[in-house]
């Protein structure tokens, strides 16, 4: 029989099944001399014993006009007994309030003594002859883990003309950017460009939305070879006077607080009078990006560019 020095728990005596007991882990408290109660109170009462003491002798050198780093043999021994105590509170106070959350519970335990009970009884099942094992049916088969099924997207009815420009598309022989002017149907474009990266990367698309969007509306305007559309919440500010007309403004945003800080704003302008604008300028502008091997070189383009000679 293999007995341990453990924590004693009553294991069925069977014929040919081994007595295990669990060994209880130490506790950090055991290294102390005196129980755990005595010793937080001791050092307890020796940090507000000793900070008391030297708080009134703090008082005392400041009415007598004493330097304070003027220090007696007693004002050390209490300056170090109060170091010591605060380290042993700080430390080592409330061992046991700590184990009680870092160590698994009573039952936790005794339910693992009894899964390794189980576990030694078939074993010892299998070690005996069928006429003195306990049990002389064999143990079931694990049944081996199903592995993870690959994320394939669901079929998209699609013709055999869009078949084979997936097909192409795939393979590389037809541009995925050129499929709106090759097609001439924006809907049509996105869900075989859509279904063509299903099948490059093998991920699925399901939870991006396809129908219900005008892709005929975005077609060179704010987005390029659209694969879906993304639903985001759209808010209303105002109203808002602006030159002398009322105007509401929607604001799509997933952003906290963007729609009401605005609408306050709205507010504060309409409650001045209105605010005016001036259009200034209305355009889009493109600045090229020129890299040379030094910074001379680049130096020597932009005087080059600031010169209205050259041009």
């Amino acid at each position: 029989m293999d007995v341990r020095q453990r924590s004693m728990k009553p294991v069925n005596q069977r014929k040919g099944v081994k007595a295990v007991i669990v060994e209880e882990p130490p506790k950090a408290s055991d290294a102390l001399l005196f129980p755990l109660y005595f010793t937080n109170g001791v050092f307890f009462t020796l940090f507000f014993s000793v900070v008391y003491y030297l708080l009134t002798r703090w008082r005392e050198k400041i009415r007598n006009s004493t330097p304070l780093h003027v220090v007696t043999l007693s004002e050390i021994v209490a300056i170090l007994t109060f170091v010591a105590s605060f380290i042993y509170l700080l430390g080592f106070f409330g061992i046991g309030f700590v184990q009680s959350f870092t160590r698994p519970s009573h039952d936790d335990v005794w339910g693992a003594d009894d899964e390794e009970e189980d576990i030694i009884i078939k074993e010892d099942t299998r070690s005996a002859p069928c006429a003195a094992a306990i049990d002389c049916l064999p143990l079931p088969p694990k049944a081996p883990k199903a592995a993870p099924a690959p994320i394939i997207a669901d079929p998209v009815l699609l013709s055999e003309e869009d078949e084979e420009i997936i097909k192409s598309v795939v393979a590389g022989t037809t541009p995925s950017y050129a499929l709106e002017s090759k097609l001439g149907d924006c809907h049509r474009a996105a869900a075989i460009r859509r279904e063509a990266l299903q099948r490059t990367t093998g991920k699925s698309l399901d939870g991006l939305p396809l129908d219900g969007f005008d892709y005929q509306s975005i077609l060179g305007q704010c987005c390029e070879m659209p694969i879906g559309y993304v639903q985001i919440p759209v808010g209303i500010a105002g109203p808002m006077l602006l030159d002398g007309s009322e105007y509401s403004v929607p604001m799509a945003t997933t952003e906290g607080c963007l729609v009401a800080s605005t609408n306050r704003g709205c507010k504060a302008i309409y409650a001045c009078g209105g605010a005016s604008s001036v259009l200034l300028k209305d355009g889009m502008t493109r600045a090229p990006v020129v890299r040379f091997g030094t910074a001379k070189r680049a130096a020597d383009l932009k005087f080059f560019l600031e010169n209205p000679l050259n041009f």
